[in-house]
């Protein structure tokens, strides 16, 4: 692709020779209906007494496919007020400008402007913030989840492609060095491929104003038209009164709150000790199709308020458990394991702690232990765990139904278009949307009611809002469509699901993650995954047959005309050789070549890396406990990372002085604020408590042998 660029100054006749659509939102505020994007390039560098310095040396903004290139902030600034004043900007006049990682460009511009508004969810990663000239910045990144290069891959009217490989970002930059016509055109593509997205979303949704800041609120809009409607016309249906209804009943006390967001767990990550650290050959995978709204869709939920349960009997207790959604508070004294291959309850999760035996972060055996649990979460433990004593602190229960009707035909319409539409030409968008939105429908049932408010004032605070208040305002909100609840007990039955896999497996069971099972000799277990498989089906059929809605919604058939049916086992994988070291830290090998998977690290930089350094034959028994990769390496003179890891440092106060750049230029640079990168190595390193409990299981098993 040619590029023509150009100059801050051009601003005036890039505004002329478009002609900008404005809408207005439901806040009377009008936006410039145009896709606008602004990114920067930095150099990181250590002045000579080793302090952490960086500079920006370029910068692009693009609307539509004309691009702007500068290289100072005064330039941008400048530019910045131009826009403002030619397109009239003010507080009810907004442009939208993306930027894909707004927390990283923020850092660097946040005191060159004066600001009206920052939203922010976390400090330091503002998700839009509004200058008091109208321009309003929003970041692309979490609207779109995903990176660059990914992200033009999802384009489906572009051909715009993320530039990579050969520019050197350690060579360092400033604002006065030549730069080459390579280092313009990766500047220019990044903010081309954004520009290209937002306009491709303009076009899907229909204006700059129904684009959400967050990709969850994609799903979340379209779950709030189906369960509250938008058309004021609407308001009188039956339908529309009824779910009104339904959530004006489904409300939380504070106390009830506390207890559900300590009840709260994710998905099941680990792996069974008996195999840490050992390479195993012929280990199977098992996936379940789309688990969380597999469960939305065959489950039953909490349709009630949380009501105190009082018992005199331990014939009453279990009977709960079997009748209502409960939320308990226990403790457990002398607790032991039944099993060995696995250990359910989290250390993170519990209250109180006394003595534990540890497993990689999950509780083998302790003296006394305390924690908030669904029935769902006590049911697994009963199998898993045993005890001297059991005492329940409290108890509250709530009726339980299946979720209201509306949510079941919307994660059924998302599943059924993900399904279908899959490589349909000409549906590209509608697929990709659906692909996203499914796999959020669990994420915006356990947003957070009462976090803390974010507050940017020239710098960074928080303040812990009234739990009270904040409790008050979410019971009597109009405009919500879900129950905190419901979030707690997806995650609950899917991890009952899983679950009921590795208690199948027993001693073949080897590592699991939220809705998969890797295990040996599967062949064994298949009549448990073919029944497994009739029961979820005959379960999410129940479940539809009692809303009149068709069973056959949840087995769509792709392009091909193949069944994908909604929440079963399906076969993976089959690895030559596995080998893992605990939760999130495990490699695979298959026909298709080796891969691994270790938070933090990226597994297309490290492999090849490791690969070149053992080779195929001993990259198995390398990777184990004190495995270090470099953040960097050479590969036929060229130097490659290894890790994709780097280190943020942020810079508050003014960064001022002379470097001298590639070129062997000695040139000033000048920052208000920014943030320093650098490549990070990464060492592989089991706690103590993890390589003493493998040990003492490795004697065990010997022992018994």
């Amino acid at each position: 692709m040619v590029y023509i660029y150009l100059q801050p100054k051009d601003i005036k006749g890039v505004i002329n020779s478009f002609e900008f659509d404005k809408i207005k939102d439901n806040k009377k505020v009008w936006y410039y209906n145009v896709p606008v994007s602004f990114d920067i390039e930095v150099s990181s560098f250590k002045s000579i007494h080793m302090d952490k310095k960086c500079c920006m040396y370029m910068w692009s903004f693009a609307i539509y496919d004309k691009v702007i290139i500068g290289r100072t902030w005064e330039e941008f600034i400048e530019m910045c007020y131009e826009l403002s004043e030619e397109l009239m900007l003010d507080e009810n006049n907004r442009l939208v400008i993306y930027v894909h990682n707004l927390s990283y460009e923020f850092q660097f511009i946040r005191k060159w402007f004066e600001w009206k508004s920052v939203f922010s969810l976390e400090k330091r990663k503002p998700i839009k913030a509004l200058t008091t000239n109208g321009i309003e910045f929003r970041c692309s990144y979490l609207l779109s989840g995903y990176g660059l290069e990914k992200l033009s891959e999802q384009l489906i009217h572009h051909n715009v492609k993320k530039l990579v490989g050969n520019l050197d970002y350690n060579k360092i930059r400033t604002s006065e060095t030549l730069l080459t016509k390579e280092e313009y055109d990766y500047s220019a593509n990044d903010v081309l491929v954004v520009t290209a997205y937002i306009e491709e979303l303009i076009e899907q949704y229909g204006s700059i104003i129904n684009l959400p800041l967050t990709k969850t609120g994609f799903v979340r809009k379209f779950m709030r038209n189906k369960c509250l409607y938008t058309d004021s016309a609407h308001k009188n249906v039956d339908e529309y009164k009824k779910y009104r209804k339904l959530m004006r009943s489904l409300t939380l006390t504070p106390q009830i709150y506390i207890r559900l967001k300590q009840a709260f767990a994710g998905g099941f990550t680990h792996a069974n000790p008996a195999y840490s650290g050992e390479t195993l050959n012929s280990v199977k995978s098992f996936d379940e199709t789309s688990a969380y709204p597999a469960t939305m869709v065959s489950k039953k939920f909490p349709m009630s308020t949380f009501e105190p349960y009082e018992m005199t009997m331990a014939e009453e207790f279990y009977d709960a458990l079997q009748r209502y959604c409960c939320l308990m508070t226990v403790h457990m004294y002398g607790l032991k394991p039944k099993v060995l291959f696995e250990n359910y309850i989290s250390k993170s999760h519990c209250l109180t702690c006394k003595n534990p035996v540890e497993n990689n972060g999950r509780i083998v055996s302790a003296d006394e232990i305390s924690m908030t649990i669904t029935e769902q979460d006590f049911i697994i433990i009963m199998n898993m765990y045993e005890w001297d004593d059991l005492v329940i602190d409290e108890m509250y229960v709530a009726q339980k139904a299946y979720l209201p009707k509306p949510i079941i035909e919307g994660v059924l319409e998302l599943y059924g278009k993900k399904t279908t539409l899959k490589e349909v030409k000409g549906k590209e968008a509608e697929y990709m949307r659906s692909k996203e939105d499914i796999n959020s429908t669990f994420g915006m049932c356990v947003t957070d009611i009462c976090r803390d408010e974010i507050i940017y004032s020239s710098e960074w605070s928080s303040e812990k809002p009234d739990l009270e208040e904040a409790i008050k305002l979410y019971n009597n909100s109009t405009k919500r469509f879900l129950y905190y609840a419901w979030g707690v007990w997806i995650t609950a039955y899917a991890r009952m699901n899983l679950f009921s896999g590795i208690l199948e497996f027993k001693n073949d069971y080897v590592y699991s993650d939220t809705d998969s099972i890797k295990g040996l000799n599967y062949q064994k277990h298949m009549n448990y995954i073919n029944k497994y498989n009739e029961s979820i089906v005959k379960q999410i059929d129940t479940c539809l047959l009692s809303y009149g809605l068709n069973p056959e919604l949840s087995r769509p058939k792709n392009k091909w005309g193949k069944v994908k049916q909604l929440g079963v086992w399906n076969e993976e994988d089959l690895y030559t050789r596995f080998k893992t070291l605990g939760a999130k830290r495990y490699m695979t090998e298959t026909e298709d070549g080796i891969t691994m998977t270790v938070s933090g690290v990226n597994k297309k930089k490290a492999i090849p890396y490791l690969l070149k350094k053992y080779g195929s034959k001993n990259i198995f028994k390398e990777f184990n406990d004190g495995l270090s990769i470099p953040s960097t390496y050479m590969d036929e003179g060229v130097e490659k990372s290894a890790t994709g890891k780097l280190t943020h440092t942020y810079i508050d106060d003014e960064i001022v002085g002379k470097v001298k750049d590639y070129q062997g230029k000695m040139l000033t640079y000048h920052e208000k604020s920014g943030i320093h990168m650098e490549g990070a190595d990464y060492s592989l390193s089991l706690s103590d408590l993890y390589v003493d409990y493998l040990f003492g299981i490795r004697n065990d098993l010997i022992a018994t042998a």
